[in-house]
């Protein structure tokens, strides 16, 4: 698919590389957390920092998933949240996540500051604003309700931006940084409490028992405590899957030119949504432009949704060429409020955390914090917040069908991939661009839901809930723990 930047994050690509050992014999650790993502590290560094005996076990590299792929906006102002909450949920709750997210963006500063994380940590005003006049009330009400709470919000007439704006909110001093770095400098600081890190273990099972047992490949560790922090979990006995919405986005990064520069964090609350920041890579300063969510799975052209972000980028702000590019996921609640923290009597010892709603810098650091209390029975002032086991709707996942059906392996062009039946078989077919076929079972070794090729990413994408395989059936991120099988063409 010919679409202009490299197919990485700007992100992954400045960030130094780990050389964290995979997990090579079996062992025991008071707590093992699965996923090496932000809340995975904010949970291992407070738990060290304790000196709590910790091992975190990471499917791939440190930074590359999730977190590392956000825009890493370190911000409590997460676009019109806070007079949702307030109606919905009521002040109490809203206050509590106000906290939770005002806390985690100070805490973030403060270690990045005390452990010297080079992970280019800027103080900046964020900025949620309106193209439409029909919106402004939004804004100033949204204003009123975070000052409600304690929240330094001001409504503004417009954004300082190189388009016209009607209206926006604005907290100061909020931040950003570059998450894969800060993520490589926290797992430093975990090991340098006594903590242990494995990377390139795929957890394959988590088992309860006298200990939780959890397996990866022919080895296992045996643990009191295991934190998933694997973007959905993998394993429990609450049916998150069905309790949260996966979703996808695109991101561009540009070569930013001089009059195009930003200042300050800005996401709009008109649709189609776009969230802009500034960033850098070895070349120079960046202009990064994230594009409006979709259903994983549930798009059949992603690279349109890359064409189409561009050309709002060159209509709206002055910019360079395109650097970077690449596509992310997250997950979505009923009422915009994560999944996280102890499972109580459904599952002791066991922690989750999932469905952070594309707020997962803040609230994924509040997560970590919450579980890290839990762990050593300390109280914890949003564990009620976050309760994974509150009420909630449990069909709110909408899944859907592969969008990749084709009727002949020759309707799938070179680097392109498709899905054909055969029988009562469905079978995914990668063409490479030499013209090589592969093929592989197109059924998600998650729940069996037919995946979609993302002809952007080059990715077997499941639209049931969320599981990710690269195109030879690597898996890339879960719930799924195992690689699409190999097929045979005849």
């Amino acid at each position: 698919m010919d679409l202009p930047g490299k197919r990485e994050c700007c992100w992954t690509a400045r960030a130094p590389e780990t050389d964290y050992r995979a997990l090579g014999r079996s062992g025991a650790s008071d707590v093992v957390v699965v996923g090496a993502g932000i809340v995975g590290l904010t949970t291992a560094y407070v738990l060290a920092a304790a000196g709590v005996p910790v091992t975190v076990v990471e499917a791939r590299k440190i930074g590359r998933q999730v977190t590392g792929r956000s825009t890493a906006k370190v911000t409590s102002q997460h676009a019109l949240i806070y007079r949702y909450l307030i109606r919905k949920r009521g002040k109490e709750t809203a206050g509590l996540y106000a906290d939770a997210n005002a806390t985690a963006v100070r805490k973030i500063a403060e270690w990045a500051n005390v452990e010297s994380i080079a992970c280019d940590l800027e103080m900046k005003d964020a900025y949620a604003y309106t193209s439409r006049p029909a919106r402004r009330a939004a804004i100033d009400s949204e204003a009123e309700a975070a000052r409600s709470l304690g929240l330094d919000a001001e409504s503004l007439d417009s954004a300082p931006l190189p388009f016209a704006t009607v209206g926006a909110l604005r907290f100061r001093h909020q931040a950003q940084f570059n998450p894969t770095r800060y993520l490589i400098g926290l797992a430093a600081a975990v090991t340098a409490r006594g903590g242990r890190i494995f990377e390139n273990t795929r957890v394959t099972g988590v088992k309860s028992g006298k200990r939780w047992r959890v397996t990866a490949d022919r080895h296992h560790l045996a643990a009191d405590h295991v934190v998933l922090a694997t973007n959905l979990p993998i394993a429990g006995p609450i049916h998150f899957d069905q309790m949260t919405q996966p979703r996808s986005h695109v991101a561009m990064a540009f070569r930013a030119s001089a009059e195009g520069i930003l200042d300050g964090m800005f996401i709009d609350v008109d649709r189609p949504t776009h969230s802009l920041r500034m960033g850098q890579d070895a070349d120079g300063p960046l202009l990064i432009v994230l594009g409006a969510k979709f259903r994983t799975g549930q798009e059949g052209d992603v690279a349109e949704r890359f064409r189409q972000l561009e050309s709002w980028v060159r209509s709206n702000v002055p910019a360079g060429a395109v650097a970077w590019r690449w596509v992310n996921e997250d997950y979505d609640t009923s009422d915009r409020i994560p999944y996280a923290g102890a499972l109580g009597r459904k599952a002791p010892g066991l922690y989750v955390a999932t469905g952070f709603n594309a707020w997962g810098i803040s609230n994924g650091t509040a997560a970590g914090m919450t579980i890290a209390d839990q762990i050593r029975g300390r109280p914890s002032p949003w564990a009620q917040l976050y309760d994974p086991v509150r009420k909630a709707p449990k069909h709110f996942n909408r899944g859907g069908d592969s969008e990749s059906l084709v009727r002949r392996i020759e309707q799938i062009p070179p680097g392109e991939g498709g899905v054909i039946k055969r029988g009562k078989e469905k079978i995914a077919v990668w063409r490479s661009p030499s013209g090589k076929l592969q093929a592989l079972s197109a059924s998600c070794t998650h729940m069996g839901c037919t995946v979609t090729w993302n002809n952007a990413d080059l990715t077997w994408d499941c639209p049931c809930h969320g599981s990710m395989f690269a195109h030879d059936g690597t898996v890339i991120h879960g719930p799924a723990t195992e690689a699409l099988p190999r097929k045979k063409l005849r």
